[in-house]
């Protein structure tokens, strides 16, 4: 607990509104919308620069149309992406397009989000949280691990430019989808326009007849209601942060 306090005092979490560019990562085309959307939606409101990573093409989705095969649903989940971004306000976005389910190396993963922070200089970098005990996708727990390689990578000339990739600094590492939030982002007036980005755009996912709508709604409302309590916010979204020195042989810093 002594050590715990005195890394929180020498090295307080990063704050994250504070920044300019933000990178945001989906292992699939929907999950950043589901996880932070609202704070997408806030922070590009406040004229941040926000861009989306998706990484595989999610061709394995619930497939709730007909008919529809795994090539083409993942063009149709590519244009729901696009449209959904847009309408949050995202001013990029950039699609890996490794194939759902696991069906790729963990080299190829790790060499397409360090490039893209090499490209794009994000000082903050949001995803899923790989250490969530109950988590089972392959592609979530994927996500989050290559980025928390990447954080760190990035920042060595030879091991970045190994992977073909430029030298950044990412200041802050947020995991979304997280059971131990430590930061929070209000999201009062911000709701609204998640909830219409997955529900109005990722329409194959989330049909209007899906009995699992309303489980999900109502679950994306008690998690902001819970974490606005929590921040003396109104309503919040949590993320799990790691600054620069958190990130290396500081295992205290991840409790």
């Amino acid at each position: 607990m002594l050590t715990k306090l005195a890394i929180k005092i020498a090295a307080p979490l990063p704050q994250l509104e504070n920044y300019d560019r933000y990178l945001f990562i989906g292992p699939h085309p929907d999950d950043i919308e589901i996880g932070a959307g609202a704070s997408v939606a806030r922070l590009c409101a406040q004229g941040k620069d926000v861009r989306y990573l998706i990484c595989t093409d999610g061709r394995f989705g619930f497939d709730h149309i007909s008919g529809v095969t795994p090539e083409e649903l993942k063009e149709i989940r590519r244009e729901e992406t696009k449209k959904a971004a847009a309408f949050l306000g995202v001013k990029e976005v950039k699609f890996l397009d490794l194939c759902d389910g696991g069906f790729y190396t963990k080299e190829e993963l790790l060499r397409g989000i360090l490039q893209t922070i090499g490209e794009w200089q994000p000082q903050v970098v949001f995803v899923t949280d790989p250490d969530v005990s109950s988590e089972c996708h392959v592609d979530h727990r994927n996500a989050g691990d290559r980025a928390k390689e990447a954080c760190l990578f990035c920042e060595n000339e030879e091991i970045a430019k190994s992977y073909g990739a430029k030298t950044a600094v990412v200041e802050a590492l947020a995991f979304y989808m997280t059971a131990k939030p430590d930061r929070y982002i209000g999201v009062r007036g911000y709701r609204a326009k998640q909830l219409s980005a997955v529900f109005d755009f990722h329409v194959s996912q989330y049909p209007p007849d899906c009995d699992a709508n309303a489980t999900l709604q109502l679950y994306m409302r008690l998690r902001a209601l819970e974490y606005g309590i929590r921040s003396f916010k109104g309503e919040a979204e949590g993320f799990r942060v790691l600054g620069r020195i958190h990130r290396h042989c500081l295992p205290e810093a991840g409790k």
